[in-house]
């Protein structure tokens, strides 16, 4: 497989170099795994984030009032290692999942109810992947760096995770 190009400039011109490229990855890949995959990596590559990736809400039984039936389970990332499963509404992705709506978070420990997966983060930007008015995934980005993720962020991730 070809390299990815890693193209100097600004935040804007590498969002705008990734893009196609993302898109030539997925393109005629039905599996949403390996599409995540490889949109994790070529993100995580462009931009030598601390860590990329996905979770994807997943079924964990019958629910009941007392106990959901759904949480966050690890997908494909690229990073060190992670925790395995998030609840909605918990940390940074839980939030998002439940908010249906991107989280950017110039400083985690500002966070409140943040879950600590590695002290090394320090910011956070989390964009829902919505299908048919429900989110079934989130992309997880995580910084050693406050204050890394801005609406330059927001705007071309949700672009790129409309793709999967």
């Amino acid at each position: 497989m070809e390299h990815l190009s890693t193209p100097e400039g600004t935040k804007e011109e590498r969002y705008r170099a990734l893009l196609p490229q993302i898109e030539a990855l997925l393109e005629g890949e039905p599996d949403p795994i390996a599409r995540m995959a490889n949109m994790a990596a070529a993100l995580h590559e462009t931009f030598r984030f601390w860590w990329t990736g996905f979770y994807r809400v997943m079924s964990i039984g019958p629910s009941s009032a007392d106990s959901p039936d759904e949480e966050l389970v690890l997908g494909p990332f690229q990073g060190p290692i992670a925790c395995t499963r998030i609840g909605r509404g918990r940390g940074v992705c839980g939030t998002a999942w439940a908010k249906s709506e991107t989280q950017v978070v110039p400083d985690v420990e500002q966070f409140p109810g943040h879950i600590a997966c590695s002290s090394a983060s320090r910011s956070e930007i989390v964009v829902p992947v919505v299908r048919e008015g429900r989110v079934v995934a989130v992309l997880d980005i995580d910084s050693e760096h406050l204050a890394t993720f801005d609406a330059t962020d927001r705007l071309w991730l949700e672009q790129i995770v409309a793709l999967l």
